[in-house]
C-alpha cells in the first residue's frame, strides 16, 4: 500500500512539471496597421517578437508563462521600404514605442486555463508590457505539436502612444493584432 501511494505521488509530481517552451520554433508575430487621412502613404508592419524563455504545464492545472526581450523584437523587412527607412522604423519601435531600455521585457503569466473543447482552451492571464500589467483573455487551440492563438490589443491600454507624423495625417493604428504559435520542448 505504501509503495502504491509513493508511486502515485511520484506520477502526480511528474505530471505537474513544467515543460520548457521551444524558443527556437515558437513565434509571436505582431501586425501593426496604419491610420489617418494620408494612411496610404504609411506602411503596415510585421514584427517578430521572439520568446526568450517560458514554460507550459500540461496537467490537471494547466499554466503557461513566457518572456520576450523587447530589444530582440524586429520589424520584418518590407520590400516597399528602403533600408534607411527600415532602420528608422526599427529605431522608432525600440526608442519611441517600446522604450526598450526602460522596459526590457514583456511577460505573460496565465491566471486561469479552462478547457472549452477537445484541443481548445480559454486562457486568462496577466500581460506586463511597457510598465503596465493588464488582464488579457484568449482562445488557444492545439494544432499538431503546437498551441496557437490570435488576439488584438490596444497600445494605449499599456501606456504606449502610437507613432504619428504629419499632425496625425499618418499614424500607427492603436490596435495591433498578435499571432502566437507556441511549441513545448519534447
Amino acid at each position: 500500500m505504501k509503495l502504491t501511494v509513493a508511486f502515485l505521488s511520484v506520477i502526480a509530481i511528474a505530471a505537474a512539471q513544467d515543460i520548457a517552451i521551444d524558443i527556437q520554433r515558437s513565434t509571436i508575430t505582431i501586425h501593426v496597421g496604419k491610420a489617418g487621412l494620408l494612411s496610404v502613404a504609411g506602411h503596415d508592419h510585421t514584427i517578430n517578437a521572439p520568446i526568450s524563455s517560458g514554460a507550459i504545464r500540461e496537467s490537471a492545472a494547466p499554466q503557461v508563462e513566457f518572456t520576450v526581450e523587447t530589444a530582440k523584437m524586429t520589424v520584418m523587412p518590407d520590400p516597399k521600404v528602403d533600408s534607411k527607412t527600415q532602420a528608422q522604423i526599427q529605431r522608432d519601435m525600440e526608442e519611441m514605442t517600446l522604450e526598450t531600455r526602460k522596459y526590457p521585457q514583456i511577460t505573460f503569466r496565465s491566471t486561469r486555463v479552462d478547457k472549452q473543447a477537445e484541443g481548445q482552451w480559454k486562457v486568462n492571464g496577466d500581460l506586463a508590457l511597457h510598465g503596465v500589467t493588464k488582464p488579457v483573455s484568449l482562445t488557444v487551440k492545439r494544432t499538431g505539436d503546437s498551441y496557437v492563438a490570435h488576439t488584438a490589443l490596444k497600445q494605449t491600454s499599456f501606456g504606449i502612444k502610437p507613432i504619428s507624423v504629419g499632425g496625425g495625417t499618418i499614424k500607427v493604428k492603436d490596435e495591433v493584432e498578435i499571432d502566437f504559435t507556441i511549441y513545448p520542448q519534447r
